[in-house]
């Protein structure tokens, strides 16, 4: 019974944002962590991967001098969309510096291969991009990853690097992330 009211709840949370979009697909090996790439593209250009929530726990766990930025998301959340083109400025300022972003999709499975395919194509984001099926999340996988999020609602970002973390629920604005990412990198 607590699982249904916990999906019922995740559910919901994740719905409350404008529906904007969603899609992707697959299996591969991401930073030591097994996933599943998701190729669905007659040119080939398209591959997300999706990781269960257990191995995304491992990879948010990751201890190394790379920073780790993990944006939570879903194409539909008309806040979670506004944010993006930060993140993407942010990556093309740090490329080739120990900083990895990754956009988790918690989308609906069922607009992988169609919404989110788009968005990952149209943003040139589809190597960074994890499928995570919001039905297999329960209430410890956030209590085991996170101090402040319950799965609720998004965006979320949280970072890590080494034994460092931060957590930002909501819209981050450039000034915002620009601020975070800094001092972890300090």
């Amino acid at each position: 019974m607590k699982k249904i009211i916990l999906s019922a709840l995740v559910f919901t949370a994740l719905y409350s944002c404008k529906k904007e979009g969603q899609k992707t697909d697959g299996t591969t090996v991401a930073d030591s962590v097994s996933v599943t790439d998701h190729t669905a593209s007659a040119t080939g250009a398209y591959t997300s991967r999706e990781l269960s929530p257990e191995n995304l726990g491992k990879y948010l766990a990751q201890k190394n001098d790379t920073l780790y930025v993990t944006n939570f998301f879903a194409t539909w959340c008309g806040p979670c969309m506004r944010e993006i083109p930060h993140f993407k400025n942010k990556m093309e300022e740090l490329k080739g510096k120990p900083v990895k972003f990754t956009f988790i999709n918690l989308d609906d499975k069922s607009e992988w291969n169609t919404s989110v395919k788009t968005f990952a194509q149209e943003n040139n984001l589809a190597k960074d991009i994890i499928l995570l099926d919001g039905q297999k999340l329960d209430a410890t996988f956030f209590s085991s990853n996170f101090k402040q999020w319950d799965g609720g609602s998004i965006p979320f970002t949280y970072l890590r690097k080494g034994d460092k973390t931060d957590e930002y629920l909501g819209m981050m604005t450039e000034e915002v992330l620009n601020s975070k990412v800094d001092a972890l990198l300090k």
